[in-house]
C-alpha cells in the first residue's frame, strides 16, 4: 500500500502503537524495579539520587508519550522519520534499563551500581536532550519556533552538566543535578506542554 493511499493520521496512530510499546516496556521496567524494592526493601541499600533520577525518567516517559501528539502536524512520514521517532523511544528505555539492571548481584547498593554505570546513564541522557530538538524540529517549523530560544540554552547547559555527571562521583553535584533536573522538568512541562495543541 503506498503512502498516498494512507492519510497521515492513519500513519501516525500506527507510529503511536509502535511508540507504545516501547515505551510501555520502560514504564514496565521502572515500576518493576520500584515494585521489588517495595517487596524487598533489605535486599539492597538504597540511594535517593538513584530514585530521584527513576522519578525524573518516570516523569520523562509519561511526558514524552504526551508531547508525542505533536507528530500528528507531520504531513509526509518516511522510514526515517519513522525510525527516528523509535529510535527515541529505545533511547528511553535503555535509561529505564540502567536504572533496574536484571541483577545486582555484583553490587552492594543502588549507590555503588549508579555509580559504576552513571557514564553510560548520562551519556545516554545527554542523547535525548539532542533526540528532544531533532524530534521537535520533525513536528514543522513553526512547532519547533515555539521553543527555539529556550533550546538553544537548555540543551547545551543540559548535556554539559550530563559530560560532567558522567565523569564525576561527586555525590553533591549529583544530588544538586537531579534535584535540579526534576524541577526543570516540571517547570517545562507545565508552562510549555500543560495543554495539547
Amino acid at each position: 500500500m503506498h503512502q498516498a493511499a494512507l492519510s497521515a493520521n492513519d500513519i501516525f496512530l500506527h507510529i503511536r502503537v509502535v511508540m507504545g510499546m516501547v515505551i510501555g516496556l520502560g514504564l514496565t521496567r521502572l515500576l518493576s524495579g520500584l515494585a521489588r524494592i517495595v517487596q524487598h526493601p533489605n535486599q539492597y541499600r538504597l540511594y535517593g539520587v538513584h530514585l530521584a533520577w527513576v522519578a525524573s525518567i518516570l516523569l520523562a516517559l509519561v511526558h514524552f508519550w504526551w508531547w508525542e501528539f505533536g507528530l500528528y502536524q507531520v504531513e509526509i512520514w518516511t522510514f526515517g522519520t519513522y525510525a527516528f521517532i523509535v529510535s527515541y523511544a529505545i533511547v528511553l528505555f535503555l535509561l529505564c534499563a540502567l536504572l533496574f539492571p536484571d541483577s545486582m548481584q555484583d553490587y552492594a547498593s543502588y549507590e555503588d551500581y549508579f555509580y559504576a554505570r552513571r557514564a553510560w546513564f548520562f551519556g545516554l541522557l545527554a542523547a535525548t536532550y539532542l533526540l528532544d530538538v531533532a524530534d521537535t524540529l520533525v513536528k514543522g517549523e513553526a512547532h519547533f519556533a515555539r521553543f527555539a530560544t529556550e533550546y538553544l540554552i537548555r540543551t547545551p547547559i543540559l548535556v554539559v552538566l550530563c559530560v560532567v555527571a558522567a565523569r564525576t562521583a561527586s555525590k553533591r553535584f549529583h544530588t544538586a543535578f537531579v534535584i535540579a533536573m526534576l524541577a526543570y522538568q516540571l517547570s517545562w512541562i507545565f508552562r510549555l506542554f500543560d495543554t495539547l495543541g
